[in-house]
């Protein structure tokens, strides 16, 4: 560990990433919007956000990644949540952020959301290269951030969508706690599970962290653990305004259920009926397959250079999703929810050190991959 990292050191390399990204993005949706013929049910209505215009054009540099779920976050930060429509399962402090945002005059729903989400993630950025120098040196935080910046799913990150917010609270959780500030480590994290349920899985790697501080510095336990259980604070926060709301403390359990009506079972049945349509049916059954084996290849090719702090983190924010799977798409979502387990750009960017494989193939192969499924999604294809 290099103790003497700073924050701001890397922002050149950060924002070379984010640029290089955001550039590419927007010219897939200049020219590529509106290109694909629009799938059956697409766009979906039942957000009660006003869909975009669907014309190609210059507009499309705006409004293209107004797109699926985007469509609820910018109705709840405008009309807010509702107790019929399943809308709980949504967490708050994404819309919450666009919210304030929208308070000044002239932004409009879509553009705060867009200005949160860009915010979040270039800061995400700027913050995973200052973790990666702090915990494997300066080279493997070029490479994680460019990875991070173009793996195939991270258009995400660009979008109304929640992934920025909450790669960048996850990432700065993990900063505060590998550097011994638990107070800020608990706040961040808090914000984290704030914005996506999965940010709960955060307290199991925090306690491993503690464990591990603990054999090294044998300083007293029970402080930290109580940080690390403060990271429940916002999902509870959450269900306490439910039960102040309807009386629900339930309601965004509830509703991610009737999201996903199928229950759960075992990640290796999951794991096998997503190998079993992608061979039969290849579509986008092979893409969720191929997105998440990219990303599990990831985490193996980390571990034995990372934290068993990570390590733990990136497995549960693997397995948590194979629980909950849609029997007629197991894998459904789940390359939307690799892009923000940061690990996966550590084993990248380690394996391409060693040029197994080299820098310029992954970098090649993401890029391409992002490109593919962002031209998908912002043709309303089955992306989300």
């Amino acid at each position: 560990m290099n103790p003497d990292v700073r924050i701001r050191d890397g922002w050149r390399e950060a924002l070379w990433a984010f640029l290089g990204a955001r550039v590419l993005l927007t010219v897939i949706s200049v020219i590529g919007g509106g290109m694909l013929a629009l799938p059956p049910g697409q766009p979906p209505t039942d957000a009660g956000f006003p869909n975009p215009g669907l014309f190609p054009g210059w507009s499309m540099a705006v409004t293209a990644l107004q797109r699926q779920d985007a469509q609820w976050f910018l109705r709840l930060a405008t009309s807010g949540y509702s107790h019929t429509d399943n809308s709980a399962a949504f967490f708050p402090a994404f819309p919450l952020a666009i919210r304030i945002v929208n308070a000044v005059p002239g932004i409009g729903a879509l553009g705060a959301g867009l200005l949160v989400a860009n915010a979040c993630a270039f800061g995400a950025l700027l913050l995973l290269h200052a973790l990666t120098r702090f915990e494997l040196g300066d080279a493997a935080a070029r490479r994680a951030v460019l990875f991070t910046a173009l793996f195939p799913t991270a258009f995400f990150l660009y979008a109304p969508y929640t992934e920025s917010l909450f790669l960048i609270a996850s990432v700065a959780c993990f900063w505060y706690a590998r550097r011994d500030r638990w107070v800020w480590a608990a706040a961040t994290g808090a914000l984290a599970a704030a914005t996506r349920s999965i940010g709960i899985v955060l307290i199991l790697a925090l306690w491993v962290e503690v464990i591990s501080q603990y054999r090294r510095d044998q300083r007293p336990m029970l402080p930290r653990f109580v940080a690390a259980a403060a990271v429940a604070i916002g999902p509870a926060l959450y269900a306490g305004w439910w039960w102040l709301r309807a009386r629900d403390f339930f309601a965004p359990l509830d509703a991610q259920r009737a999201w996903r009506p199928d229950g759960a079972q075992q990640p290796i049945a999951t794991i096998v009926s997503a190998v079993q349509f992608a061979w039969r049916y290849q579509s986008w059954w092979l893409l969720d397959l191929t997105v998440v084996t990219l990303a599990v290849i990831g985490i193996v090719l980390a571990v034995r250079r990372i934290a068993l702090t990570y390590t733990v983190y990136a497995a549960a924010s693997v397995l948590l999703p194979l629980l909950l799977p849609l029997s007629s798409r197991p894998l459904l979502s789940m390359p939307r929810f690799m892009a923000v387990v940061f690990p996966v750009s550590w084993g990248w960017a380690l394996a391409a050190e060693r040029r197994r494989p080299p820098e310029t193939a992954t970098l090649v192969a993401f890029t391409g991959g992002f490109a593919l499924l962002a031209f998908l999604f912002i043709n309303w294809q089955f992306v989300f």
